[in-house]
């Protein structure tokens, strides 16, 4: 066995408390003898849901001596709601206990910079690594492994059930439901994304008339009619597309393999031989399917003529910047609305309202960037939203916004550049169409649609401004040293046979904040210039890192690409640090 260094775990702790225990509080002590993975995790978070789906396999396979404990950390205010964590954590099928952290007592305790971040907790309590982002599952699974056999050996694994009880199932005719669109026939089509299901539903919004897939789908979201008649099906977690024909039933997959796109797969090409990442939602434009590629902060198309989908806009960088399609920045786009010159997008993780223009131009209509949120109405300038989902284009012209975490519809029009609250006591709507004169809202965490006469006047609401709670990062003025720690797994290495084989970049909010450093390269480590007339700002790190089995034997080695972005909030201060590390793969040293 290497030698590991033995840094003693915290103890768990969360304002919130527990869930998936049976109304139990768990403690570090009681788990001893098992071995423990902390997942500190955020509903908002894409990255979060992808990792939750690619530790299931793990977690059944070791489930006697392996403990997943999710710690709750939120970026927005809604998130440190307890019933928006109870709901989250049966919206993702989180099987396994949860604490909830809503003051991230726990995630300093841990020093944790970024969702989602791993921590492995050996039987006698001592961390033994850490790892920030996706693409840790295999490292994780052979780390389990060798933990097993020397714990085994030494008496110290404890074998037995986990402390995970499952919560009492609740019958609605919906769960979670995510998008919705209104057939030829006048009935409704929405996405039932916890059952996996599409539900059709009488006129009325209640009635169900059929219950569509068995297996086809997991976690469907956004819905599109085609003019075919067809419906195009964002198949959210098969990180696919697929048509529903609401004549015949079938059910055909036309996008995507079922394989999670990673930085260097092909961004074009034949729709069934290319990777997507969690498709989210999808409309008809131009002649063409587009697709909010939430997964990789994305938007592509999908051509059903040529039978091809491409990268439309976005850079796979996570921020708000504007301009042409190619250098834009998204963060985890989720909704889409189109008219005759624009497609409307509601950018979630921004919590933006944004839209591409005929010409292939980004804009941003409501939004500042990461860390802005909060619900405030007015000039579009210095109006907020939190985390919106859905966007709908409305018939003056105006479009109304599923304002999710501020459980709100709002609307924007571009010609007065005003920013209004269409209703309110809304829970978590995450998407809406118009029926008639009424405009039809998905209330996801209602299990239900409802319907709203569309108000001839705005509802008034306190104005209310927020930012993330995490505390900024206090560095000196001058030069910062920038680390990101990366150890290959064990019996793997760094793949270099066709060049370097990490990646590093980085960027600041505002741009002024860097004086020098910005820009990629292929070191993982960095040497930053700050500039001394900026005192605050966020430093934005994208890192990669591919790693392959160290075997000489073996000519076609098994190969992992492990990458993480950090939006890391800094101030400047005299007694600063001078060194910066983030942690993608292994410990800090």
């Amino acid at each position: 066995m290497a030698t590991r260094a033995r840094v003693r775990a915290p103890e768990l702790i969360g304002k919130g408390g527990w869930l998936n225990t049976g109304d139990k509080d768990l403690s570090l002590a009681e788990l001893r003898g098992r071995i423990v993975v902390l997942d500190f995790w955020t509903f908002c978070c894409i990255n979060c849901l992808h990792v939750l789906d690619e530790l299931r396999e793990l977690e059944a396979k070791h489930r006697d001596t392996l403990v997943f404990i999710g710690v709750h950390s939120p970026k927005f205010v809604h998130e440190a709601e307890h019933q928006a964590v109870i709901d989250a954590v049966e919206r993702y099928e989180v099987h396994h206990p949860v604490l909830d952290d809503p003051e991230l007592a726990t995630w300093k305790q841990y020093a944790v910079r970024a969702w989602p971040t791993l921590v492995v907790i050996d039987p006698e309590g001592y961390v033994v690594a850490q790892h920030a982002g996706e693409g840790h599952a295999h490292a994780i699974a052979r780390l389990v492994e060798e933990l097993e056999t020397e714990h085994e050996a030494k008496g110290t694994l404890r074998r037995g059930d986990g402390p995970y009880v499952p919560p009492e199932p609740v019958a609605t005719d919906l769960r979670f439901p995510g998008k919705a669109v209104v057939l030829p026939s006048g009935n409704f089509l929405v996405s039932d994304s916890t059952r996996h299901q599409l539900v059709e539903l009488e006129a009325d919004g209640e009635t169900v008339v059929r219950r569509i897939g068995d297996g086809e789908f997991r976690e469907p979201q956004g819905l599109a009619l085609l003019p075919d008649g067809k419906v195009v099906v964002a198949d959210t977690v098969n990180h696919a597309l697929r048509t529903y024909d609401p004549e015949s039933g079938a059910i055909e997959i036309v996008a995507g393999t079922g394989r999670q796109w990673w930085r260097g797969s092909p961004t074009s090409g034949p729709a069934r031989e290319v990777d997507l990442s969690s498709p989210w939602d999808v409309a008809w434009w131009q002649g063409k399917v587009w697709i909010a590629m939430a997964g990789v902060h994305q938007v592509w198309t999908y051509d059903p003529e040529a039978g091809t989908v491409q990268v439309a806009a976005g850079t796979t960088n996570e921020g708000l910047v504007d301009g042409p399609a190619a250098e834009a920045w998204f963060a985890q786009p989720s909704g889409l609305a189109a008219t005759d010159d624009r497609l409307w997008i509601a950018d979630s993780e921004t919590s933006a309202l944004r839209w591409i223009d005929t010409d292939g131009v980004v804009h941003t209509a409501v939004g500042t960037g990461l860390f802005d949120f909060g619900h405030r109405d007015g000039a579009a300038e210095q109006a907020l939203l939190q985390h919106p989902l859905g966007v709908t284009a409305l018939p003056d012209g105006s479009v109304a916004v599923s304002d999710t975490y501020n459980h709100a519809l709002r609307r924007y029009d571009p010609v007065s550049g005003e920013v209004m609250t269409l209703a309110t006591d809304l829970r978590e709507p995450s998407g809406a169409v118009l029926a008639g004169d009424d405009i039809v809202v998905v209330e996801s965490a209602r299990h239900r649609l409802t319907r709203l006469r569309l108000p001839e006047e705005a509802v008034r609401v306190e104005a209310v401004a927020h930012r993330t709670q995490r505390a900024a990062t206090e560095v000196a003025p001058g030069t910062l040293r920038l680390d990101v720690v990366f150890q290959a797994p064990a019996g793997q290495k760094l793949d270099t046979r066709y060049g370097p084989s990490t990646r590093l970049l980085v960027s600041s909010t505002p741009p002024e904040l860097l004086a020098a450093g910005e820009g990629a390269g292929t070191d993982l480590f960095r040497e930053l210039e700050l500039n001394p007339a900026v005192t605050e700002g966020v430093l934005h790190v994208s890192a990669m890192a591919a790693s392959c089995d160290d075997d000489p034997a073996n000519e076609y080695p098994a190969c992992h690409v492990h990458q993480q972005d950090w939006g890391v909030p800094v101030r400047v201060t005299a007694d600063g640090v001078t060194r910066l590390p983030l942690v993608l793969a292994g410990m800090d040293a």
